[in-house]
């Protein structure tokens, strides 16, 4: 079978639901059009009145809020697999950015499409909710991972998740990625400096959590790594055949 742009979608959507094989051929059979993006580039600005939904193929972009002062706020990742712009698609107006972290590849849908097949599709409609119920879950251990975490937990913390996520998409290991952030754009994330971000990733290595070269990092230690991160891996609801290993965390 020819492979589609959207098997990542049904692949992550299959997570949330099982899927008869009318559900998959429609699922596929949504209208797209495959875009490379340039990192940098805007997929969406605050403001805009989406009429499409992007579908990440390769590459990673996040979503940021920009404030009166100036100063940018990270507010999630998204990599393969993933809707990037489903919240805005149906809410109608953008309420904050999405930028390319990466180059990378996505597969636009327009919105009635996927708003029709959400709605003749009990299934798929449910899978799509269910996968934005879960966005809402990483949102709040967000909030909760800049209010009431220091510095070191915070860090600990997004290298578990990005780790785990990379991993639930056919990305990596737990074990050993490729970290595509900046260290700006790390303390973006976690509300602190970029020279806080260094001192701290120095730190976990110098503990045996981690190893890095340039962009390469190693998990030394997962359990230890996950305990200093305060780390729980249930907000991400994956399915239990994705924890593996890490299932515990």
């Amino acid at each position: 079978m020819t492979a589609s742009p959207l098997d990542a979608l049904l692949r992550k959507l299959s997570y949330c639901r099982a899927f008869d094989p009318d559900d998959r051929e429609a699922l596929l059979g949504l209208p797209h059009e495959v875009r490379k993006i340039e990192a940098a580039s805007y997929l969406v600005r605050e403001g805009d009145q989406p009429t499409r939904c992007a579908v990440m193929i390769s590459g990673f972009v996040y979503r940021h809020k920009i404030v009166a002062s100036g100063g940018r706020q990270i507010l999630s990742f998204n990599m393969r697999g993933d809707m990037v712009d489903i919240q805005n698609s149906f809410l109608g107006v953008a309420d904050h950015n999405v930028q390319a972290l990466t180059a990378c590849e996505v597969a636009y849908i327009p919105c009635n499409a996927l708003k029709e097949l959400a709605f003749e599709r009990p299934a798929i409609g449910e899978a799509m909710w269910f996968d934005s119920l879960v966005e809402a879950s990483i949102f709040r251990e967000w909030i909760a991972n800049v209010g009431r975490r220091d510095a070191r937990t915070r860090i600990a913390h997004v290298l578990c998740e990005f780790a785990l996520r990379l991993e639930a998409a056919g990305l990596g290991t737990h074990a050993n990625w490729e970290l595509p952030m900046t260290q700006e754009q790390i303390a973006d994330v976690v509300g602190l400096t970029s020279v806080h971000v260094n001192r701290t990733l120095r730190v976990l290595e110098q503990e045996g959590l981690i190893k890095r070269d340039r962009r390469a990092v190693w998990v030394s230690d997962w359990k230890a790594l996950a305990e200093a991160g305060d780390f729980q891996s249930r907000y991400l609801h994956l399915p239990d055949h994705k924890l593996g290993l890490v299932q515990s965390a």
